[in-house]
């Protein structure tokens, strides 16, 4: 064997130490909690209903607020009316508390519970007459409001089993009961899996799909509605949603990506982000749907209603397999991708970065892709200016290309001024990502090591005062990274270190230094 060919088998033996491209990638689990606090400022769990039907008189909603006001003070009064056989009344009192339910600030929805008006509602639900379909539907929009509490209150209005019953108000003939139903079911689906799992279970899904079969005829506000509640009985992952279940729904939410509202193009893309949380099984059955392409294009949009779902999207898919990761990269979502990463929005910045860093995870080929972008000098930007989320995913972009590259890409990154941009966040005080860094560091020299180089690469971390920041963390209370640091110092900057062989050469040029490859491994390194 020459030894141009065993210096390429061991470097391919260095490779990912041992670990598939497919474990290198991360998913959210490790981030899940703080991604589930980013979605409640993204997207709404439950909303209440506080714009008056458009079918009913404003002043008729609005001439009674002091009525109101007195029927609050005694909701006893509430409960005897509805008791009654006089339907005007009945009507009246329902009415009472839907306009009590529907202000703005502080509904007293824990009141009304309390009075033991929610089983009673859910009885008015059911209507034999044309006449009834006006309790009917007041008393669906008080329940709605109310599923829009607490998960208590959310739990009140199920256990009183509304849920069949707003399922088969989904087949009213009347279209402000069947979107008013629609509502109901989105704040009960999204208080959280148990409810979810409840109103699917009661084949909810097919109902809200026949509503846009073949094309939304309905009104924006109707449909918007309806892309809402199949985002909420896609989402939560703990456990994820019966897949079966919810499958129906993705090629209608395929064609909604090309639906001209923010609102449900903002929704279709949350849903896809649901789905795409998961196992490569559930990804492709997303990327069959060729949406990758309009997905990528609405990276480039001006909405970050619609950018921060549609990442999120692009995020999960490049958590799978390699051709998943290569049918993101072939829709040219790196150059999108790149000018997230100098957004003004913080959030989407990280989630950018940590998208990279799952193809940076990947194959050599991948990693040339994000190479010929041009977009390693903006990853190194990221690490010098970018806040502490986005730094923590823009070492772990390259960390994981550090793990997976070739000699001949490691130094178009070194050269590009990545050690000092690196060795900077050992300043951190975060000790996993400080962890990361070291094991990134560890990566650059023995690969640079395997041809000769790893003297002028130990040279560059000491200049830019990383050394004194390795040598500093071996007092570190953390064992892992005083493990690391003390490996590094004491296998590359101990003075009994040898410096055998004729180095490549190299030239200092301001803050970083310029590597060239020996001539006999750049044809095996060169793509």
């Amino acid at each position: 064997m020459s030894q141009q060919e065993d210096l390429l088998r061991r470097l391919n033996n260095f490779k990912h130490k041992g670990k598939t491209s497919e474990e290198m990638r991360r998913r959210r689990n490790e981030v899940s909690v703080e991604l589930r606090k980013a979605r409640k400022d993204d997207q709404l769990l439950k909303k209440r209903n506080i714009t008056f039907n458009p079918n009913l008189s404003n002043d008729e909603l609005s001439n009674n607020d002091e009525e109101n006001d007195q029927l609050l003070i005694d909701p006893r009064s509430i409960f005897l009316a509805l008791q009654t056989q006089d339907k005007s009344k009945i009507l009246n009192a329902v009415q009472s508390v839907r306009k009590i339910l529907s202000r703005h600030q502080n509904p007293p929805i824990e009141m009304m519970i309390e009075a033991g008006l929610v089983p009673v509602f859910v009885n008015l639900l059911d209507a034999k007459s044309e006449e009834d379909s006006y309790i009917q539907f007041e008393a669906a929009w008080a329940l709605t409001n109310i599923a829009a509490g607490t998960s208590q209150q959310t739990k009140t209005v199920i256990e009183a089993g509304a849920v069949p019953k707003f399922a088969a108000l989904l087949n009213s003939p009347f279209p402000h009961i069947v979107e008013q139903a629609v509502w109901a079911i989105g704040n009960i689906a999204g208080d959280g899996p148990e409810a979810r799992d409840l109103v699917l279970s009661h084949g909810v899904m097919n109902y809200l799909l026949r509503l846009i079969e073949p094309e939304p005829s309905c009104p924006v506000s109707y449909l918007r509605n309806i892309v809402w509640t199949i985002s909420n009985l896609c989402r939560n992952k703990k456990p994820p949603p019966d897949f079966h279940l919810v499958l129906p729904c993705i090629p209608y939410l395929s064609r909604l990506l090309y639906y001209e509202d923010n609102d449900v193009l903002a929704d279709a893309c949350w849903a896809f982000s649901y789905l795409t949380d998961g196992t490569n099984e559930k990804i492709q059955v997303v990327v069959d749907q060729n949406i990758i392409p309009r997905l990528v294009e609405l990276l480039g949009c001006h909405a970050p209603s619609i950018v921060t779902p549609a990442l999120r999207v692009i995020g999960n898919i490049v958590t799978g397999n390699d051709e998943q990761t290569d049918a993101v990269i072939k829709a040219d979502a790196i150059p999108k991708l790149q000018l997230l990463l100098h957004s003004s929005k913080s959030n989407l910045v990280k989630e950018a970065a940590w998208t990279i860093s799952n193809i940076t995870a990947g194959t050599a080929e991948q990693i040339q892709k994000v190479i010929d972008a041009h977009i390693l000098k903006d990853i190194i930007d990221v690490l010098r200016r970018g806040d502490f989320k986005a730094q923590r995913e823009a070492v772990w972009a390259v960390t994981n290309f550090t793990s997976g590259c070739s000699v001949m890409q490691l130094f178009v990154f070194l050269n590009e001024g990545l050690i000092p941009a690196f060795c900077g966040v050992l300043s951190n005080n975060d000790f996993k990502t400080i962890s990361v860094v070291l094991d990134g560091i560890l990566n650059i020299l023995q690969l640079s090591e395997k041809v000769g180089e790893h003297i002028n690469v130990s040279l560059a971390i000491e200049e830019c005062g990383g050394l004194d920041k390795i040598e500093e963390l071996q007092n570190h209370p953390n064992d892992q990274i005083y493990s690391k640091a003390f490996k590094i110092v004491e296998t590359y900057f101990s003075e009994a270190d040898g410096e055998e062989g004729v180095l490549p050469e190299s030239t200092t040029n301001g803050d970083t230094i310029t590597f060239t490859a020996p001539d006999n491994v750049q044809n095996p390194f060169t793509f």
